[in-house]
């Protein structure tokens, strides 16, 4: 990762800006995820993908993380300050508050993320697959 002069104080960084990471960080490993599972054709990529990067999807893990107590008192408050944020934006295919538990999802995996907590981040990552994983097999 390039080095800054600057270093961010991610404490103080909005929720949306966080999220903003979030998405890209959680992205990537979805991708790489989906590609080790032998996916290749484009068309089944993002089909499968959507599964995991969805506000819905997102919503259910971050529901799932706080309703097991899986998460430190200071990743509550990140989760809580993202699923306050006010976008500006409408969500197209999901209700508003749907829409903000993923973006306090998204917020808590780029606090995460920028804060270099990869162990943590990664902990957190492998559990949200478990359970979208577990999902898919129950339908």
């Amino acid at each position: 990762m390039l080095e800054y002069d600057n270093k961010l104080d991610v404490k103080q960084l909005n929720s949306l800006a966080l999220a903003y990471m979030g998405d890209a960080v959680f992205e990537i490993y979805v991708r790489r995820h989906l590609l080790q599972s032998g996916k290749v054709r484009p068309h089944q990529l993002h089909k499968e993908a959507t599964g995991y990067v969805s506000a819905k999807a997102q919503a259910e893990i971050i529901h799932h993380f706080l309703d097991r107590q899986l998460l430190s008192d200071e990743e509550v408050a990140v989760v809580m300050r993202g699923r306050n944020a006010k976008s500006g934006s409408i969500p197209k295919n999901t209700d508003v508050q749907t829409y903000r538990y993923g973006t306090a999802f998204e917020a808590l995996i780029g606090y995460l993320y920028l804060l270099n907590q990869a162990d943590r981040l990664e902990e957190l990552i492998v559990a949200a697959f478990e359970l979208i994983n577990e999902k898919k097999g129950g339908e």
